[in-house]
């Protein structure tokens, strides 16, 4: 059996507990968070774990297997290191690291020690996330043309990482998934209205190779909750919505293309396209990575969502935090 530390227990730490608990109740050996205030609330919420306070402990326990990191992301690198070099295999909250530079540290040293690096990514496991790839890379879309997201919220504000390094690791890490390419070029304008110095409002471009442009924005400056990317084909468009009641993924016929222009009229054709709404699985996502990493672990195969995986994003992100420090100018990322 696989026998798990969880390094740290804040916001999103309980709901990994809950899901690995569910796996196998044995599997959570220990729980690592610094405050005696959390502890104790994680103790009423799921009796009979054990705990520690001191990341030392954790990497000294010979019956700790692996170790899931969800901490702050500016400890994400030196706390998922320390792991690797003791041996453990290692689970990163998004994002991987802060610098590609740090991913490439931590991939060469899972790599030499033969452990598994996974990065959570958790939309790569979402069940309407995944529906949207099968219908891209079937062509019913035709020509992609370009894509853009949105993900608002009236909070949770951050005070170590702006809207960007928080909130965009999702919308990347999907694009980059449903397109199977990385872009060439990135931009990003932000705005701090809460907080000097920190941008709690953020606007990404993205340009592939193939043609395909992105756009991306994030804030926590926002009346509206907002969950939705939405990807616009010749043929047919893609809009995936995450609070949707009446359809999570719906994919709209391209009427506007498909009629072409009207040489009479010297205008297009518009008329309402063709809505269809896949059926999707019924499943947890976090579960489904969960168990996805402890498979890994187990049988030493590759993660859906490995150190490569997380070292895209994070170089994407990084050249995007340089175009925020310098105006907005577009960033060429090095193949």
């Amino acid at each position: 059996m696989i026998r798990l530390a969880i390094v740290g227990a804040g916001y999103w730490g309980p709901n990994l507990i809950r899901n690995f608990l569910k796996i196998d109740p044995e599997m959570v050996h220990v729980v690592c968070e610094r405050s005696e205030t959390r502890r104790d609330h994680i103790a009423k919420e799921f009796p009979g774990l054990k705990f520690c306070s001191d990341y030392s402990e954790v990497l000294k326990d010979d019956d700790v297997d692996a170790v899931v990191i969800v901490v702050q992301p500016a400890f994400h690198h030196d706390m998922a290191r320390a792991a690797l070099l003791n041996g453990k295999h290692v689970f990163v909250e998004k994002p991987l690291a802060l610098t590609d530079d740090e991913c490439k540290d931590l991939i060469r040293l899972a790599e030499d020690r033969n452990l598994t690096l996974m990065v959570g990514h958790v939309f790569e496991y979402n069940a309407a996330v995944r529906k949207a790839k099968e219908i891209i890379d079937s062509g019913a879309l035709g020509d992609i043309y370009y894509l853009y997201s949105e993900r608002t919220d009236l909070g949770t504000v951050k005070a170590d990482v702006n809207a960007m390094w928080n909130i965009a690791p999702h919308d990347v890490s999907i694009m980059l998934y449903w397109l199977g390419q990385e872009p060439k070029n990135v931009s990003a304008r932000g705005y701090t209205y809460l907080q000097n110095g920190v941008e709690d409002v953020v606007h990404m471009a993205l340009e592939f190779p193939s043609g395909i442009n992105a756009d991306i924005h994030v804030s926590w400056l926002s009346p509206k909750r907002i969950r939705s990317t939405t990807v616009v084909g010749s043929k047919n468009m893609i809009v995936y919505d995450e609070l949707s009641a009446d359809g999570k993924i719906k994919v709209i016929k391209n009427e506007l293309c498909a009629n072409g222009f009207d040489q009479k009229k010297d205008k297009y054709v518009k008329k309402k396209g063709e809505v269809v709404t896949p059926e999707l699985e019924d499943y947890e996502p976090l579960h489904l990575e969960c168990k996805h990493f402890v498979e890994c672990v187990k049988s030493g195969q590759k993660p859906l969502t490995d150190g490569e995986n997380g070292r895209r994003v994070v170089r994407i992100l990084e050249l995007a935090q340089e175009s925020l420090t310098r105006g907005g100018k577009t960033i060429t990322i090095a193949s």
